[in-house]
């Protein structure tokens, strides 16, 4: 038996009380609350059309309406699904070009570190180079003024010896007459020697 031939039997079942009753006469339906009369043979039919409408609705929810509720369910679950999923790969990207940024700027911190520590070894190098080329400048200038001051000095030191011997030979001469120029030059160069004037 197909479905619709015993949807059909049984409504003509559920629907023969009601035409008995009808049969019967409007006598018999008199008075009282229809709800409650409970020995009415239309209150069978109403059971039994309760039931079959709740069996068409339960089979149609079944069939029809939940499925397609399950169907929408599964596909917002799928695109929540892939939401996040697009959400985590697109935070690993993040992840990703932060990493590359922060290793390219600590590339570029350690370079430019790198770049100023030559600066100073170079800037160090020249001033070193420079100070090592003045301080052959200023030896070379010293011993110049050393050597003019030995020359100065031992002129000094010349002119000194005459103008020594030259006084000693006047005293000498004065207080006894007469002076040996040889022997007072000869005092006169054992004295600066005594001295270290020599």
């Amino acid at each position: 038996m197909s479905k619709s031939l015993r949807l059909a039997a049984l409504t003509a079942l559920a629907m023969l009380p009601a035409v008995a009753s009808f049969a019967a006469g409007p006598e018999e339906h008199a008075g009282g609350m229809p709800q409650l009369r409970f020995n009415d043979p239309l209150l069978v039919a109403q059971v039994v059309w309760l039931l079959a409408i709740f069996a068409l609705l339960y089979v149609l929810m079944a069939g029809v309406a939940l499925p397609r509720v399950a169907k929408v369910l599964a596909a917002r679950r799928g695109r929540i699904d892939g939401d996040l999923e697009a959400a985590r790969a697109a935070k690993d990207r993040a992840d990703a070009a932060l990493a590359d940024h922060r290793s390219a700027t600590a590339r570029a911190r350690a370079e430019a570190q790198a770049q100023v520590a030559a600066a100073v070894a170079r800037a160090q190098d020249e001033l070193t180079a420079k100070t090592d080329a003045m301080n052959v400048k200023l030896a070379q200038q010293i011993e110049a003024a050393e050597a003019q001051i030995a020359a100065a000095r031992n002129a000094a030191m010349g002119a000194l010896r005459q103008v020594s011997a030259d006084t000693a030979a006047a005293v000498v001469a004065r207080i006894a007459g007469g002076a040996d120029r040889s022997l007072v030059d000869a005092a006169v160069d054992r004295e600066l020697a005594a001295r270290g004037h020599a």
